[in-house]
């Protein structure tokens, strides 16, 4: 079962049960600190298991996040802040080459 925000990629791998919020991707348990939200969202998604009768169920979430101009403005970067993430995103790589170099993979 898989409870997430991406129905498009979802529903195209076929997978057995998946609960869908329409929420900005890395909000799957709906709003940070909202834990009655959190707390249905998760209690219905993991129902899935018992109710799910046949291959591919997709149920949808009645939940809003509420104001729809999230989409608008999701994935936006501010051009005052480009130089910013290019340079988080050299260090990272830095970082993780690194961690490649002296033998730590994902694995370990």
């Amino acid at each position: 079962m898989i409870l997430g925000s991406a129905i498009d990629i979802v529903e195209r791998c076929g997978v057995p049960r998946f609960y869908f919020v329409d929420f900005p991707l890395g909000n799957p348990c709906g709003k940070p600190y909202d834990q009655e939200m959190q707390g249905s969202i998760v209690s219905k998604a993991l129902s899935l298991f018992v109710s799910a009768s046949e291959a591919r169920t997709v149920v949808k979430d009645p939940n809003r996040w509420g104001s729809e101009e999230w989409r608008e403005r999701y994935m936006e970067i501010n051009p005052e802040d480009r130089e910013k993430m290019l340079r988080q995103g050299e260090e990272r790589r830095r970082k993780r080459q690194h961690l490649r170099d002296i033998g730590h993979t994902r694995k370990d």
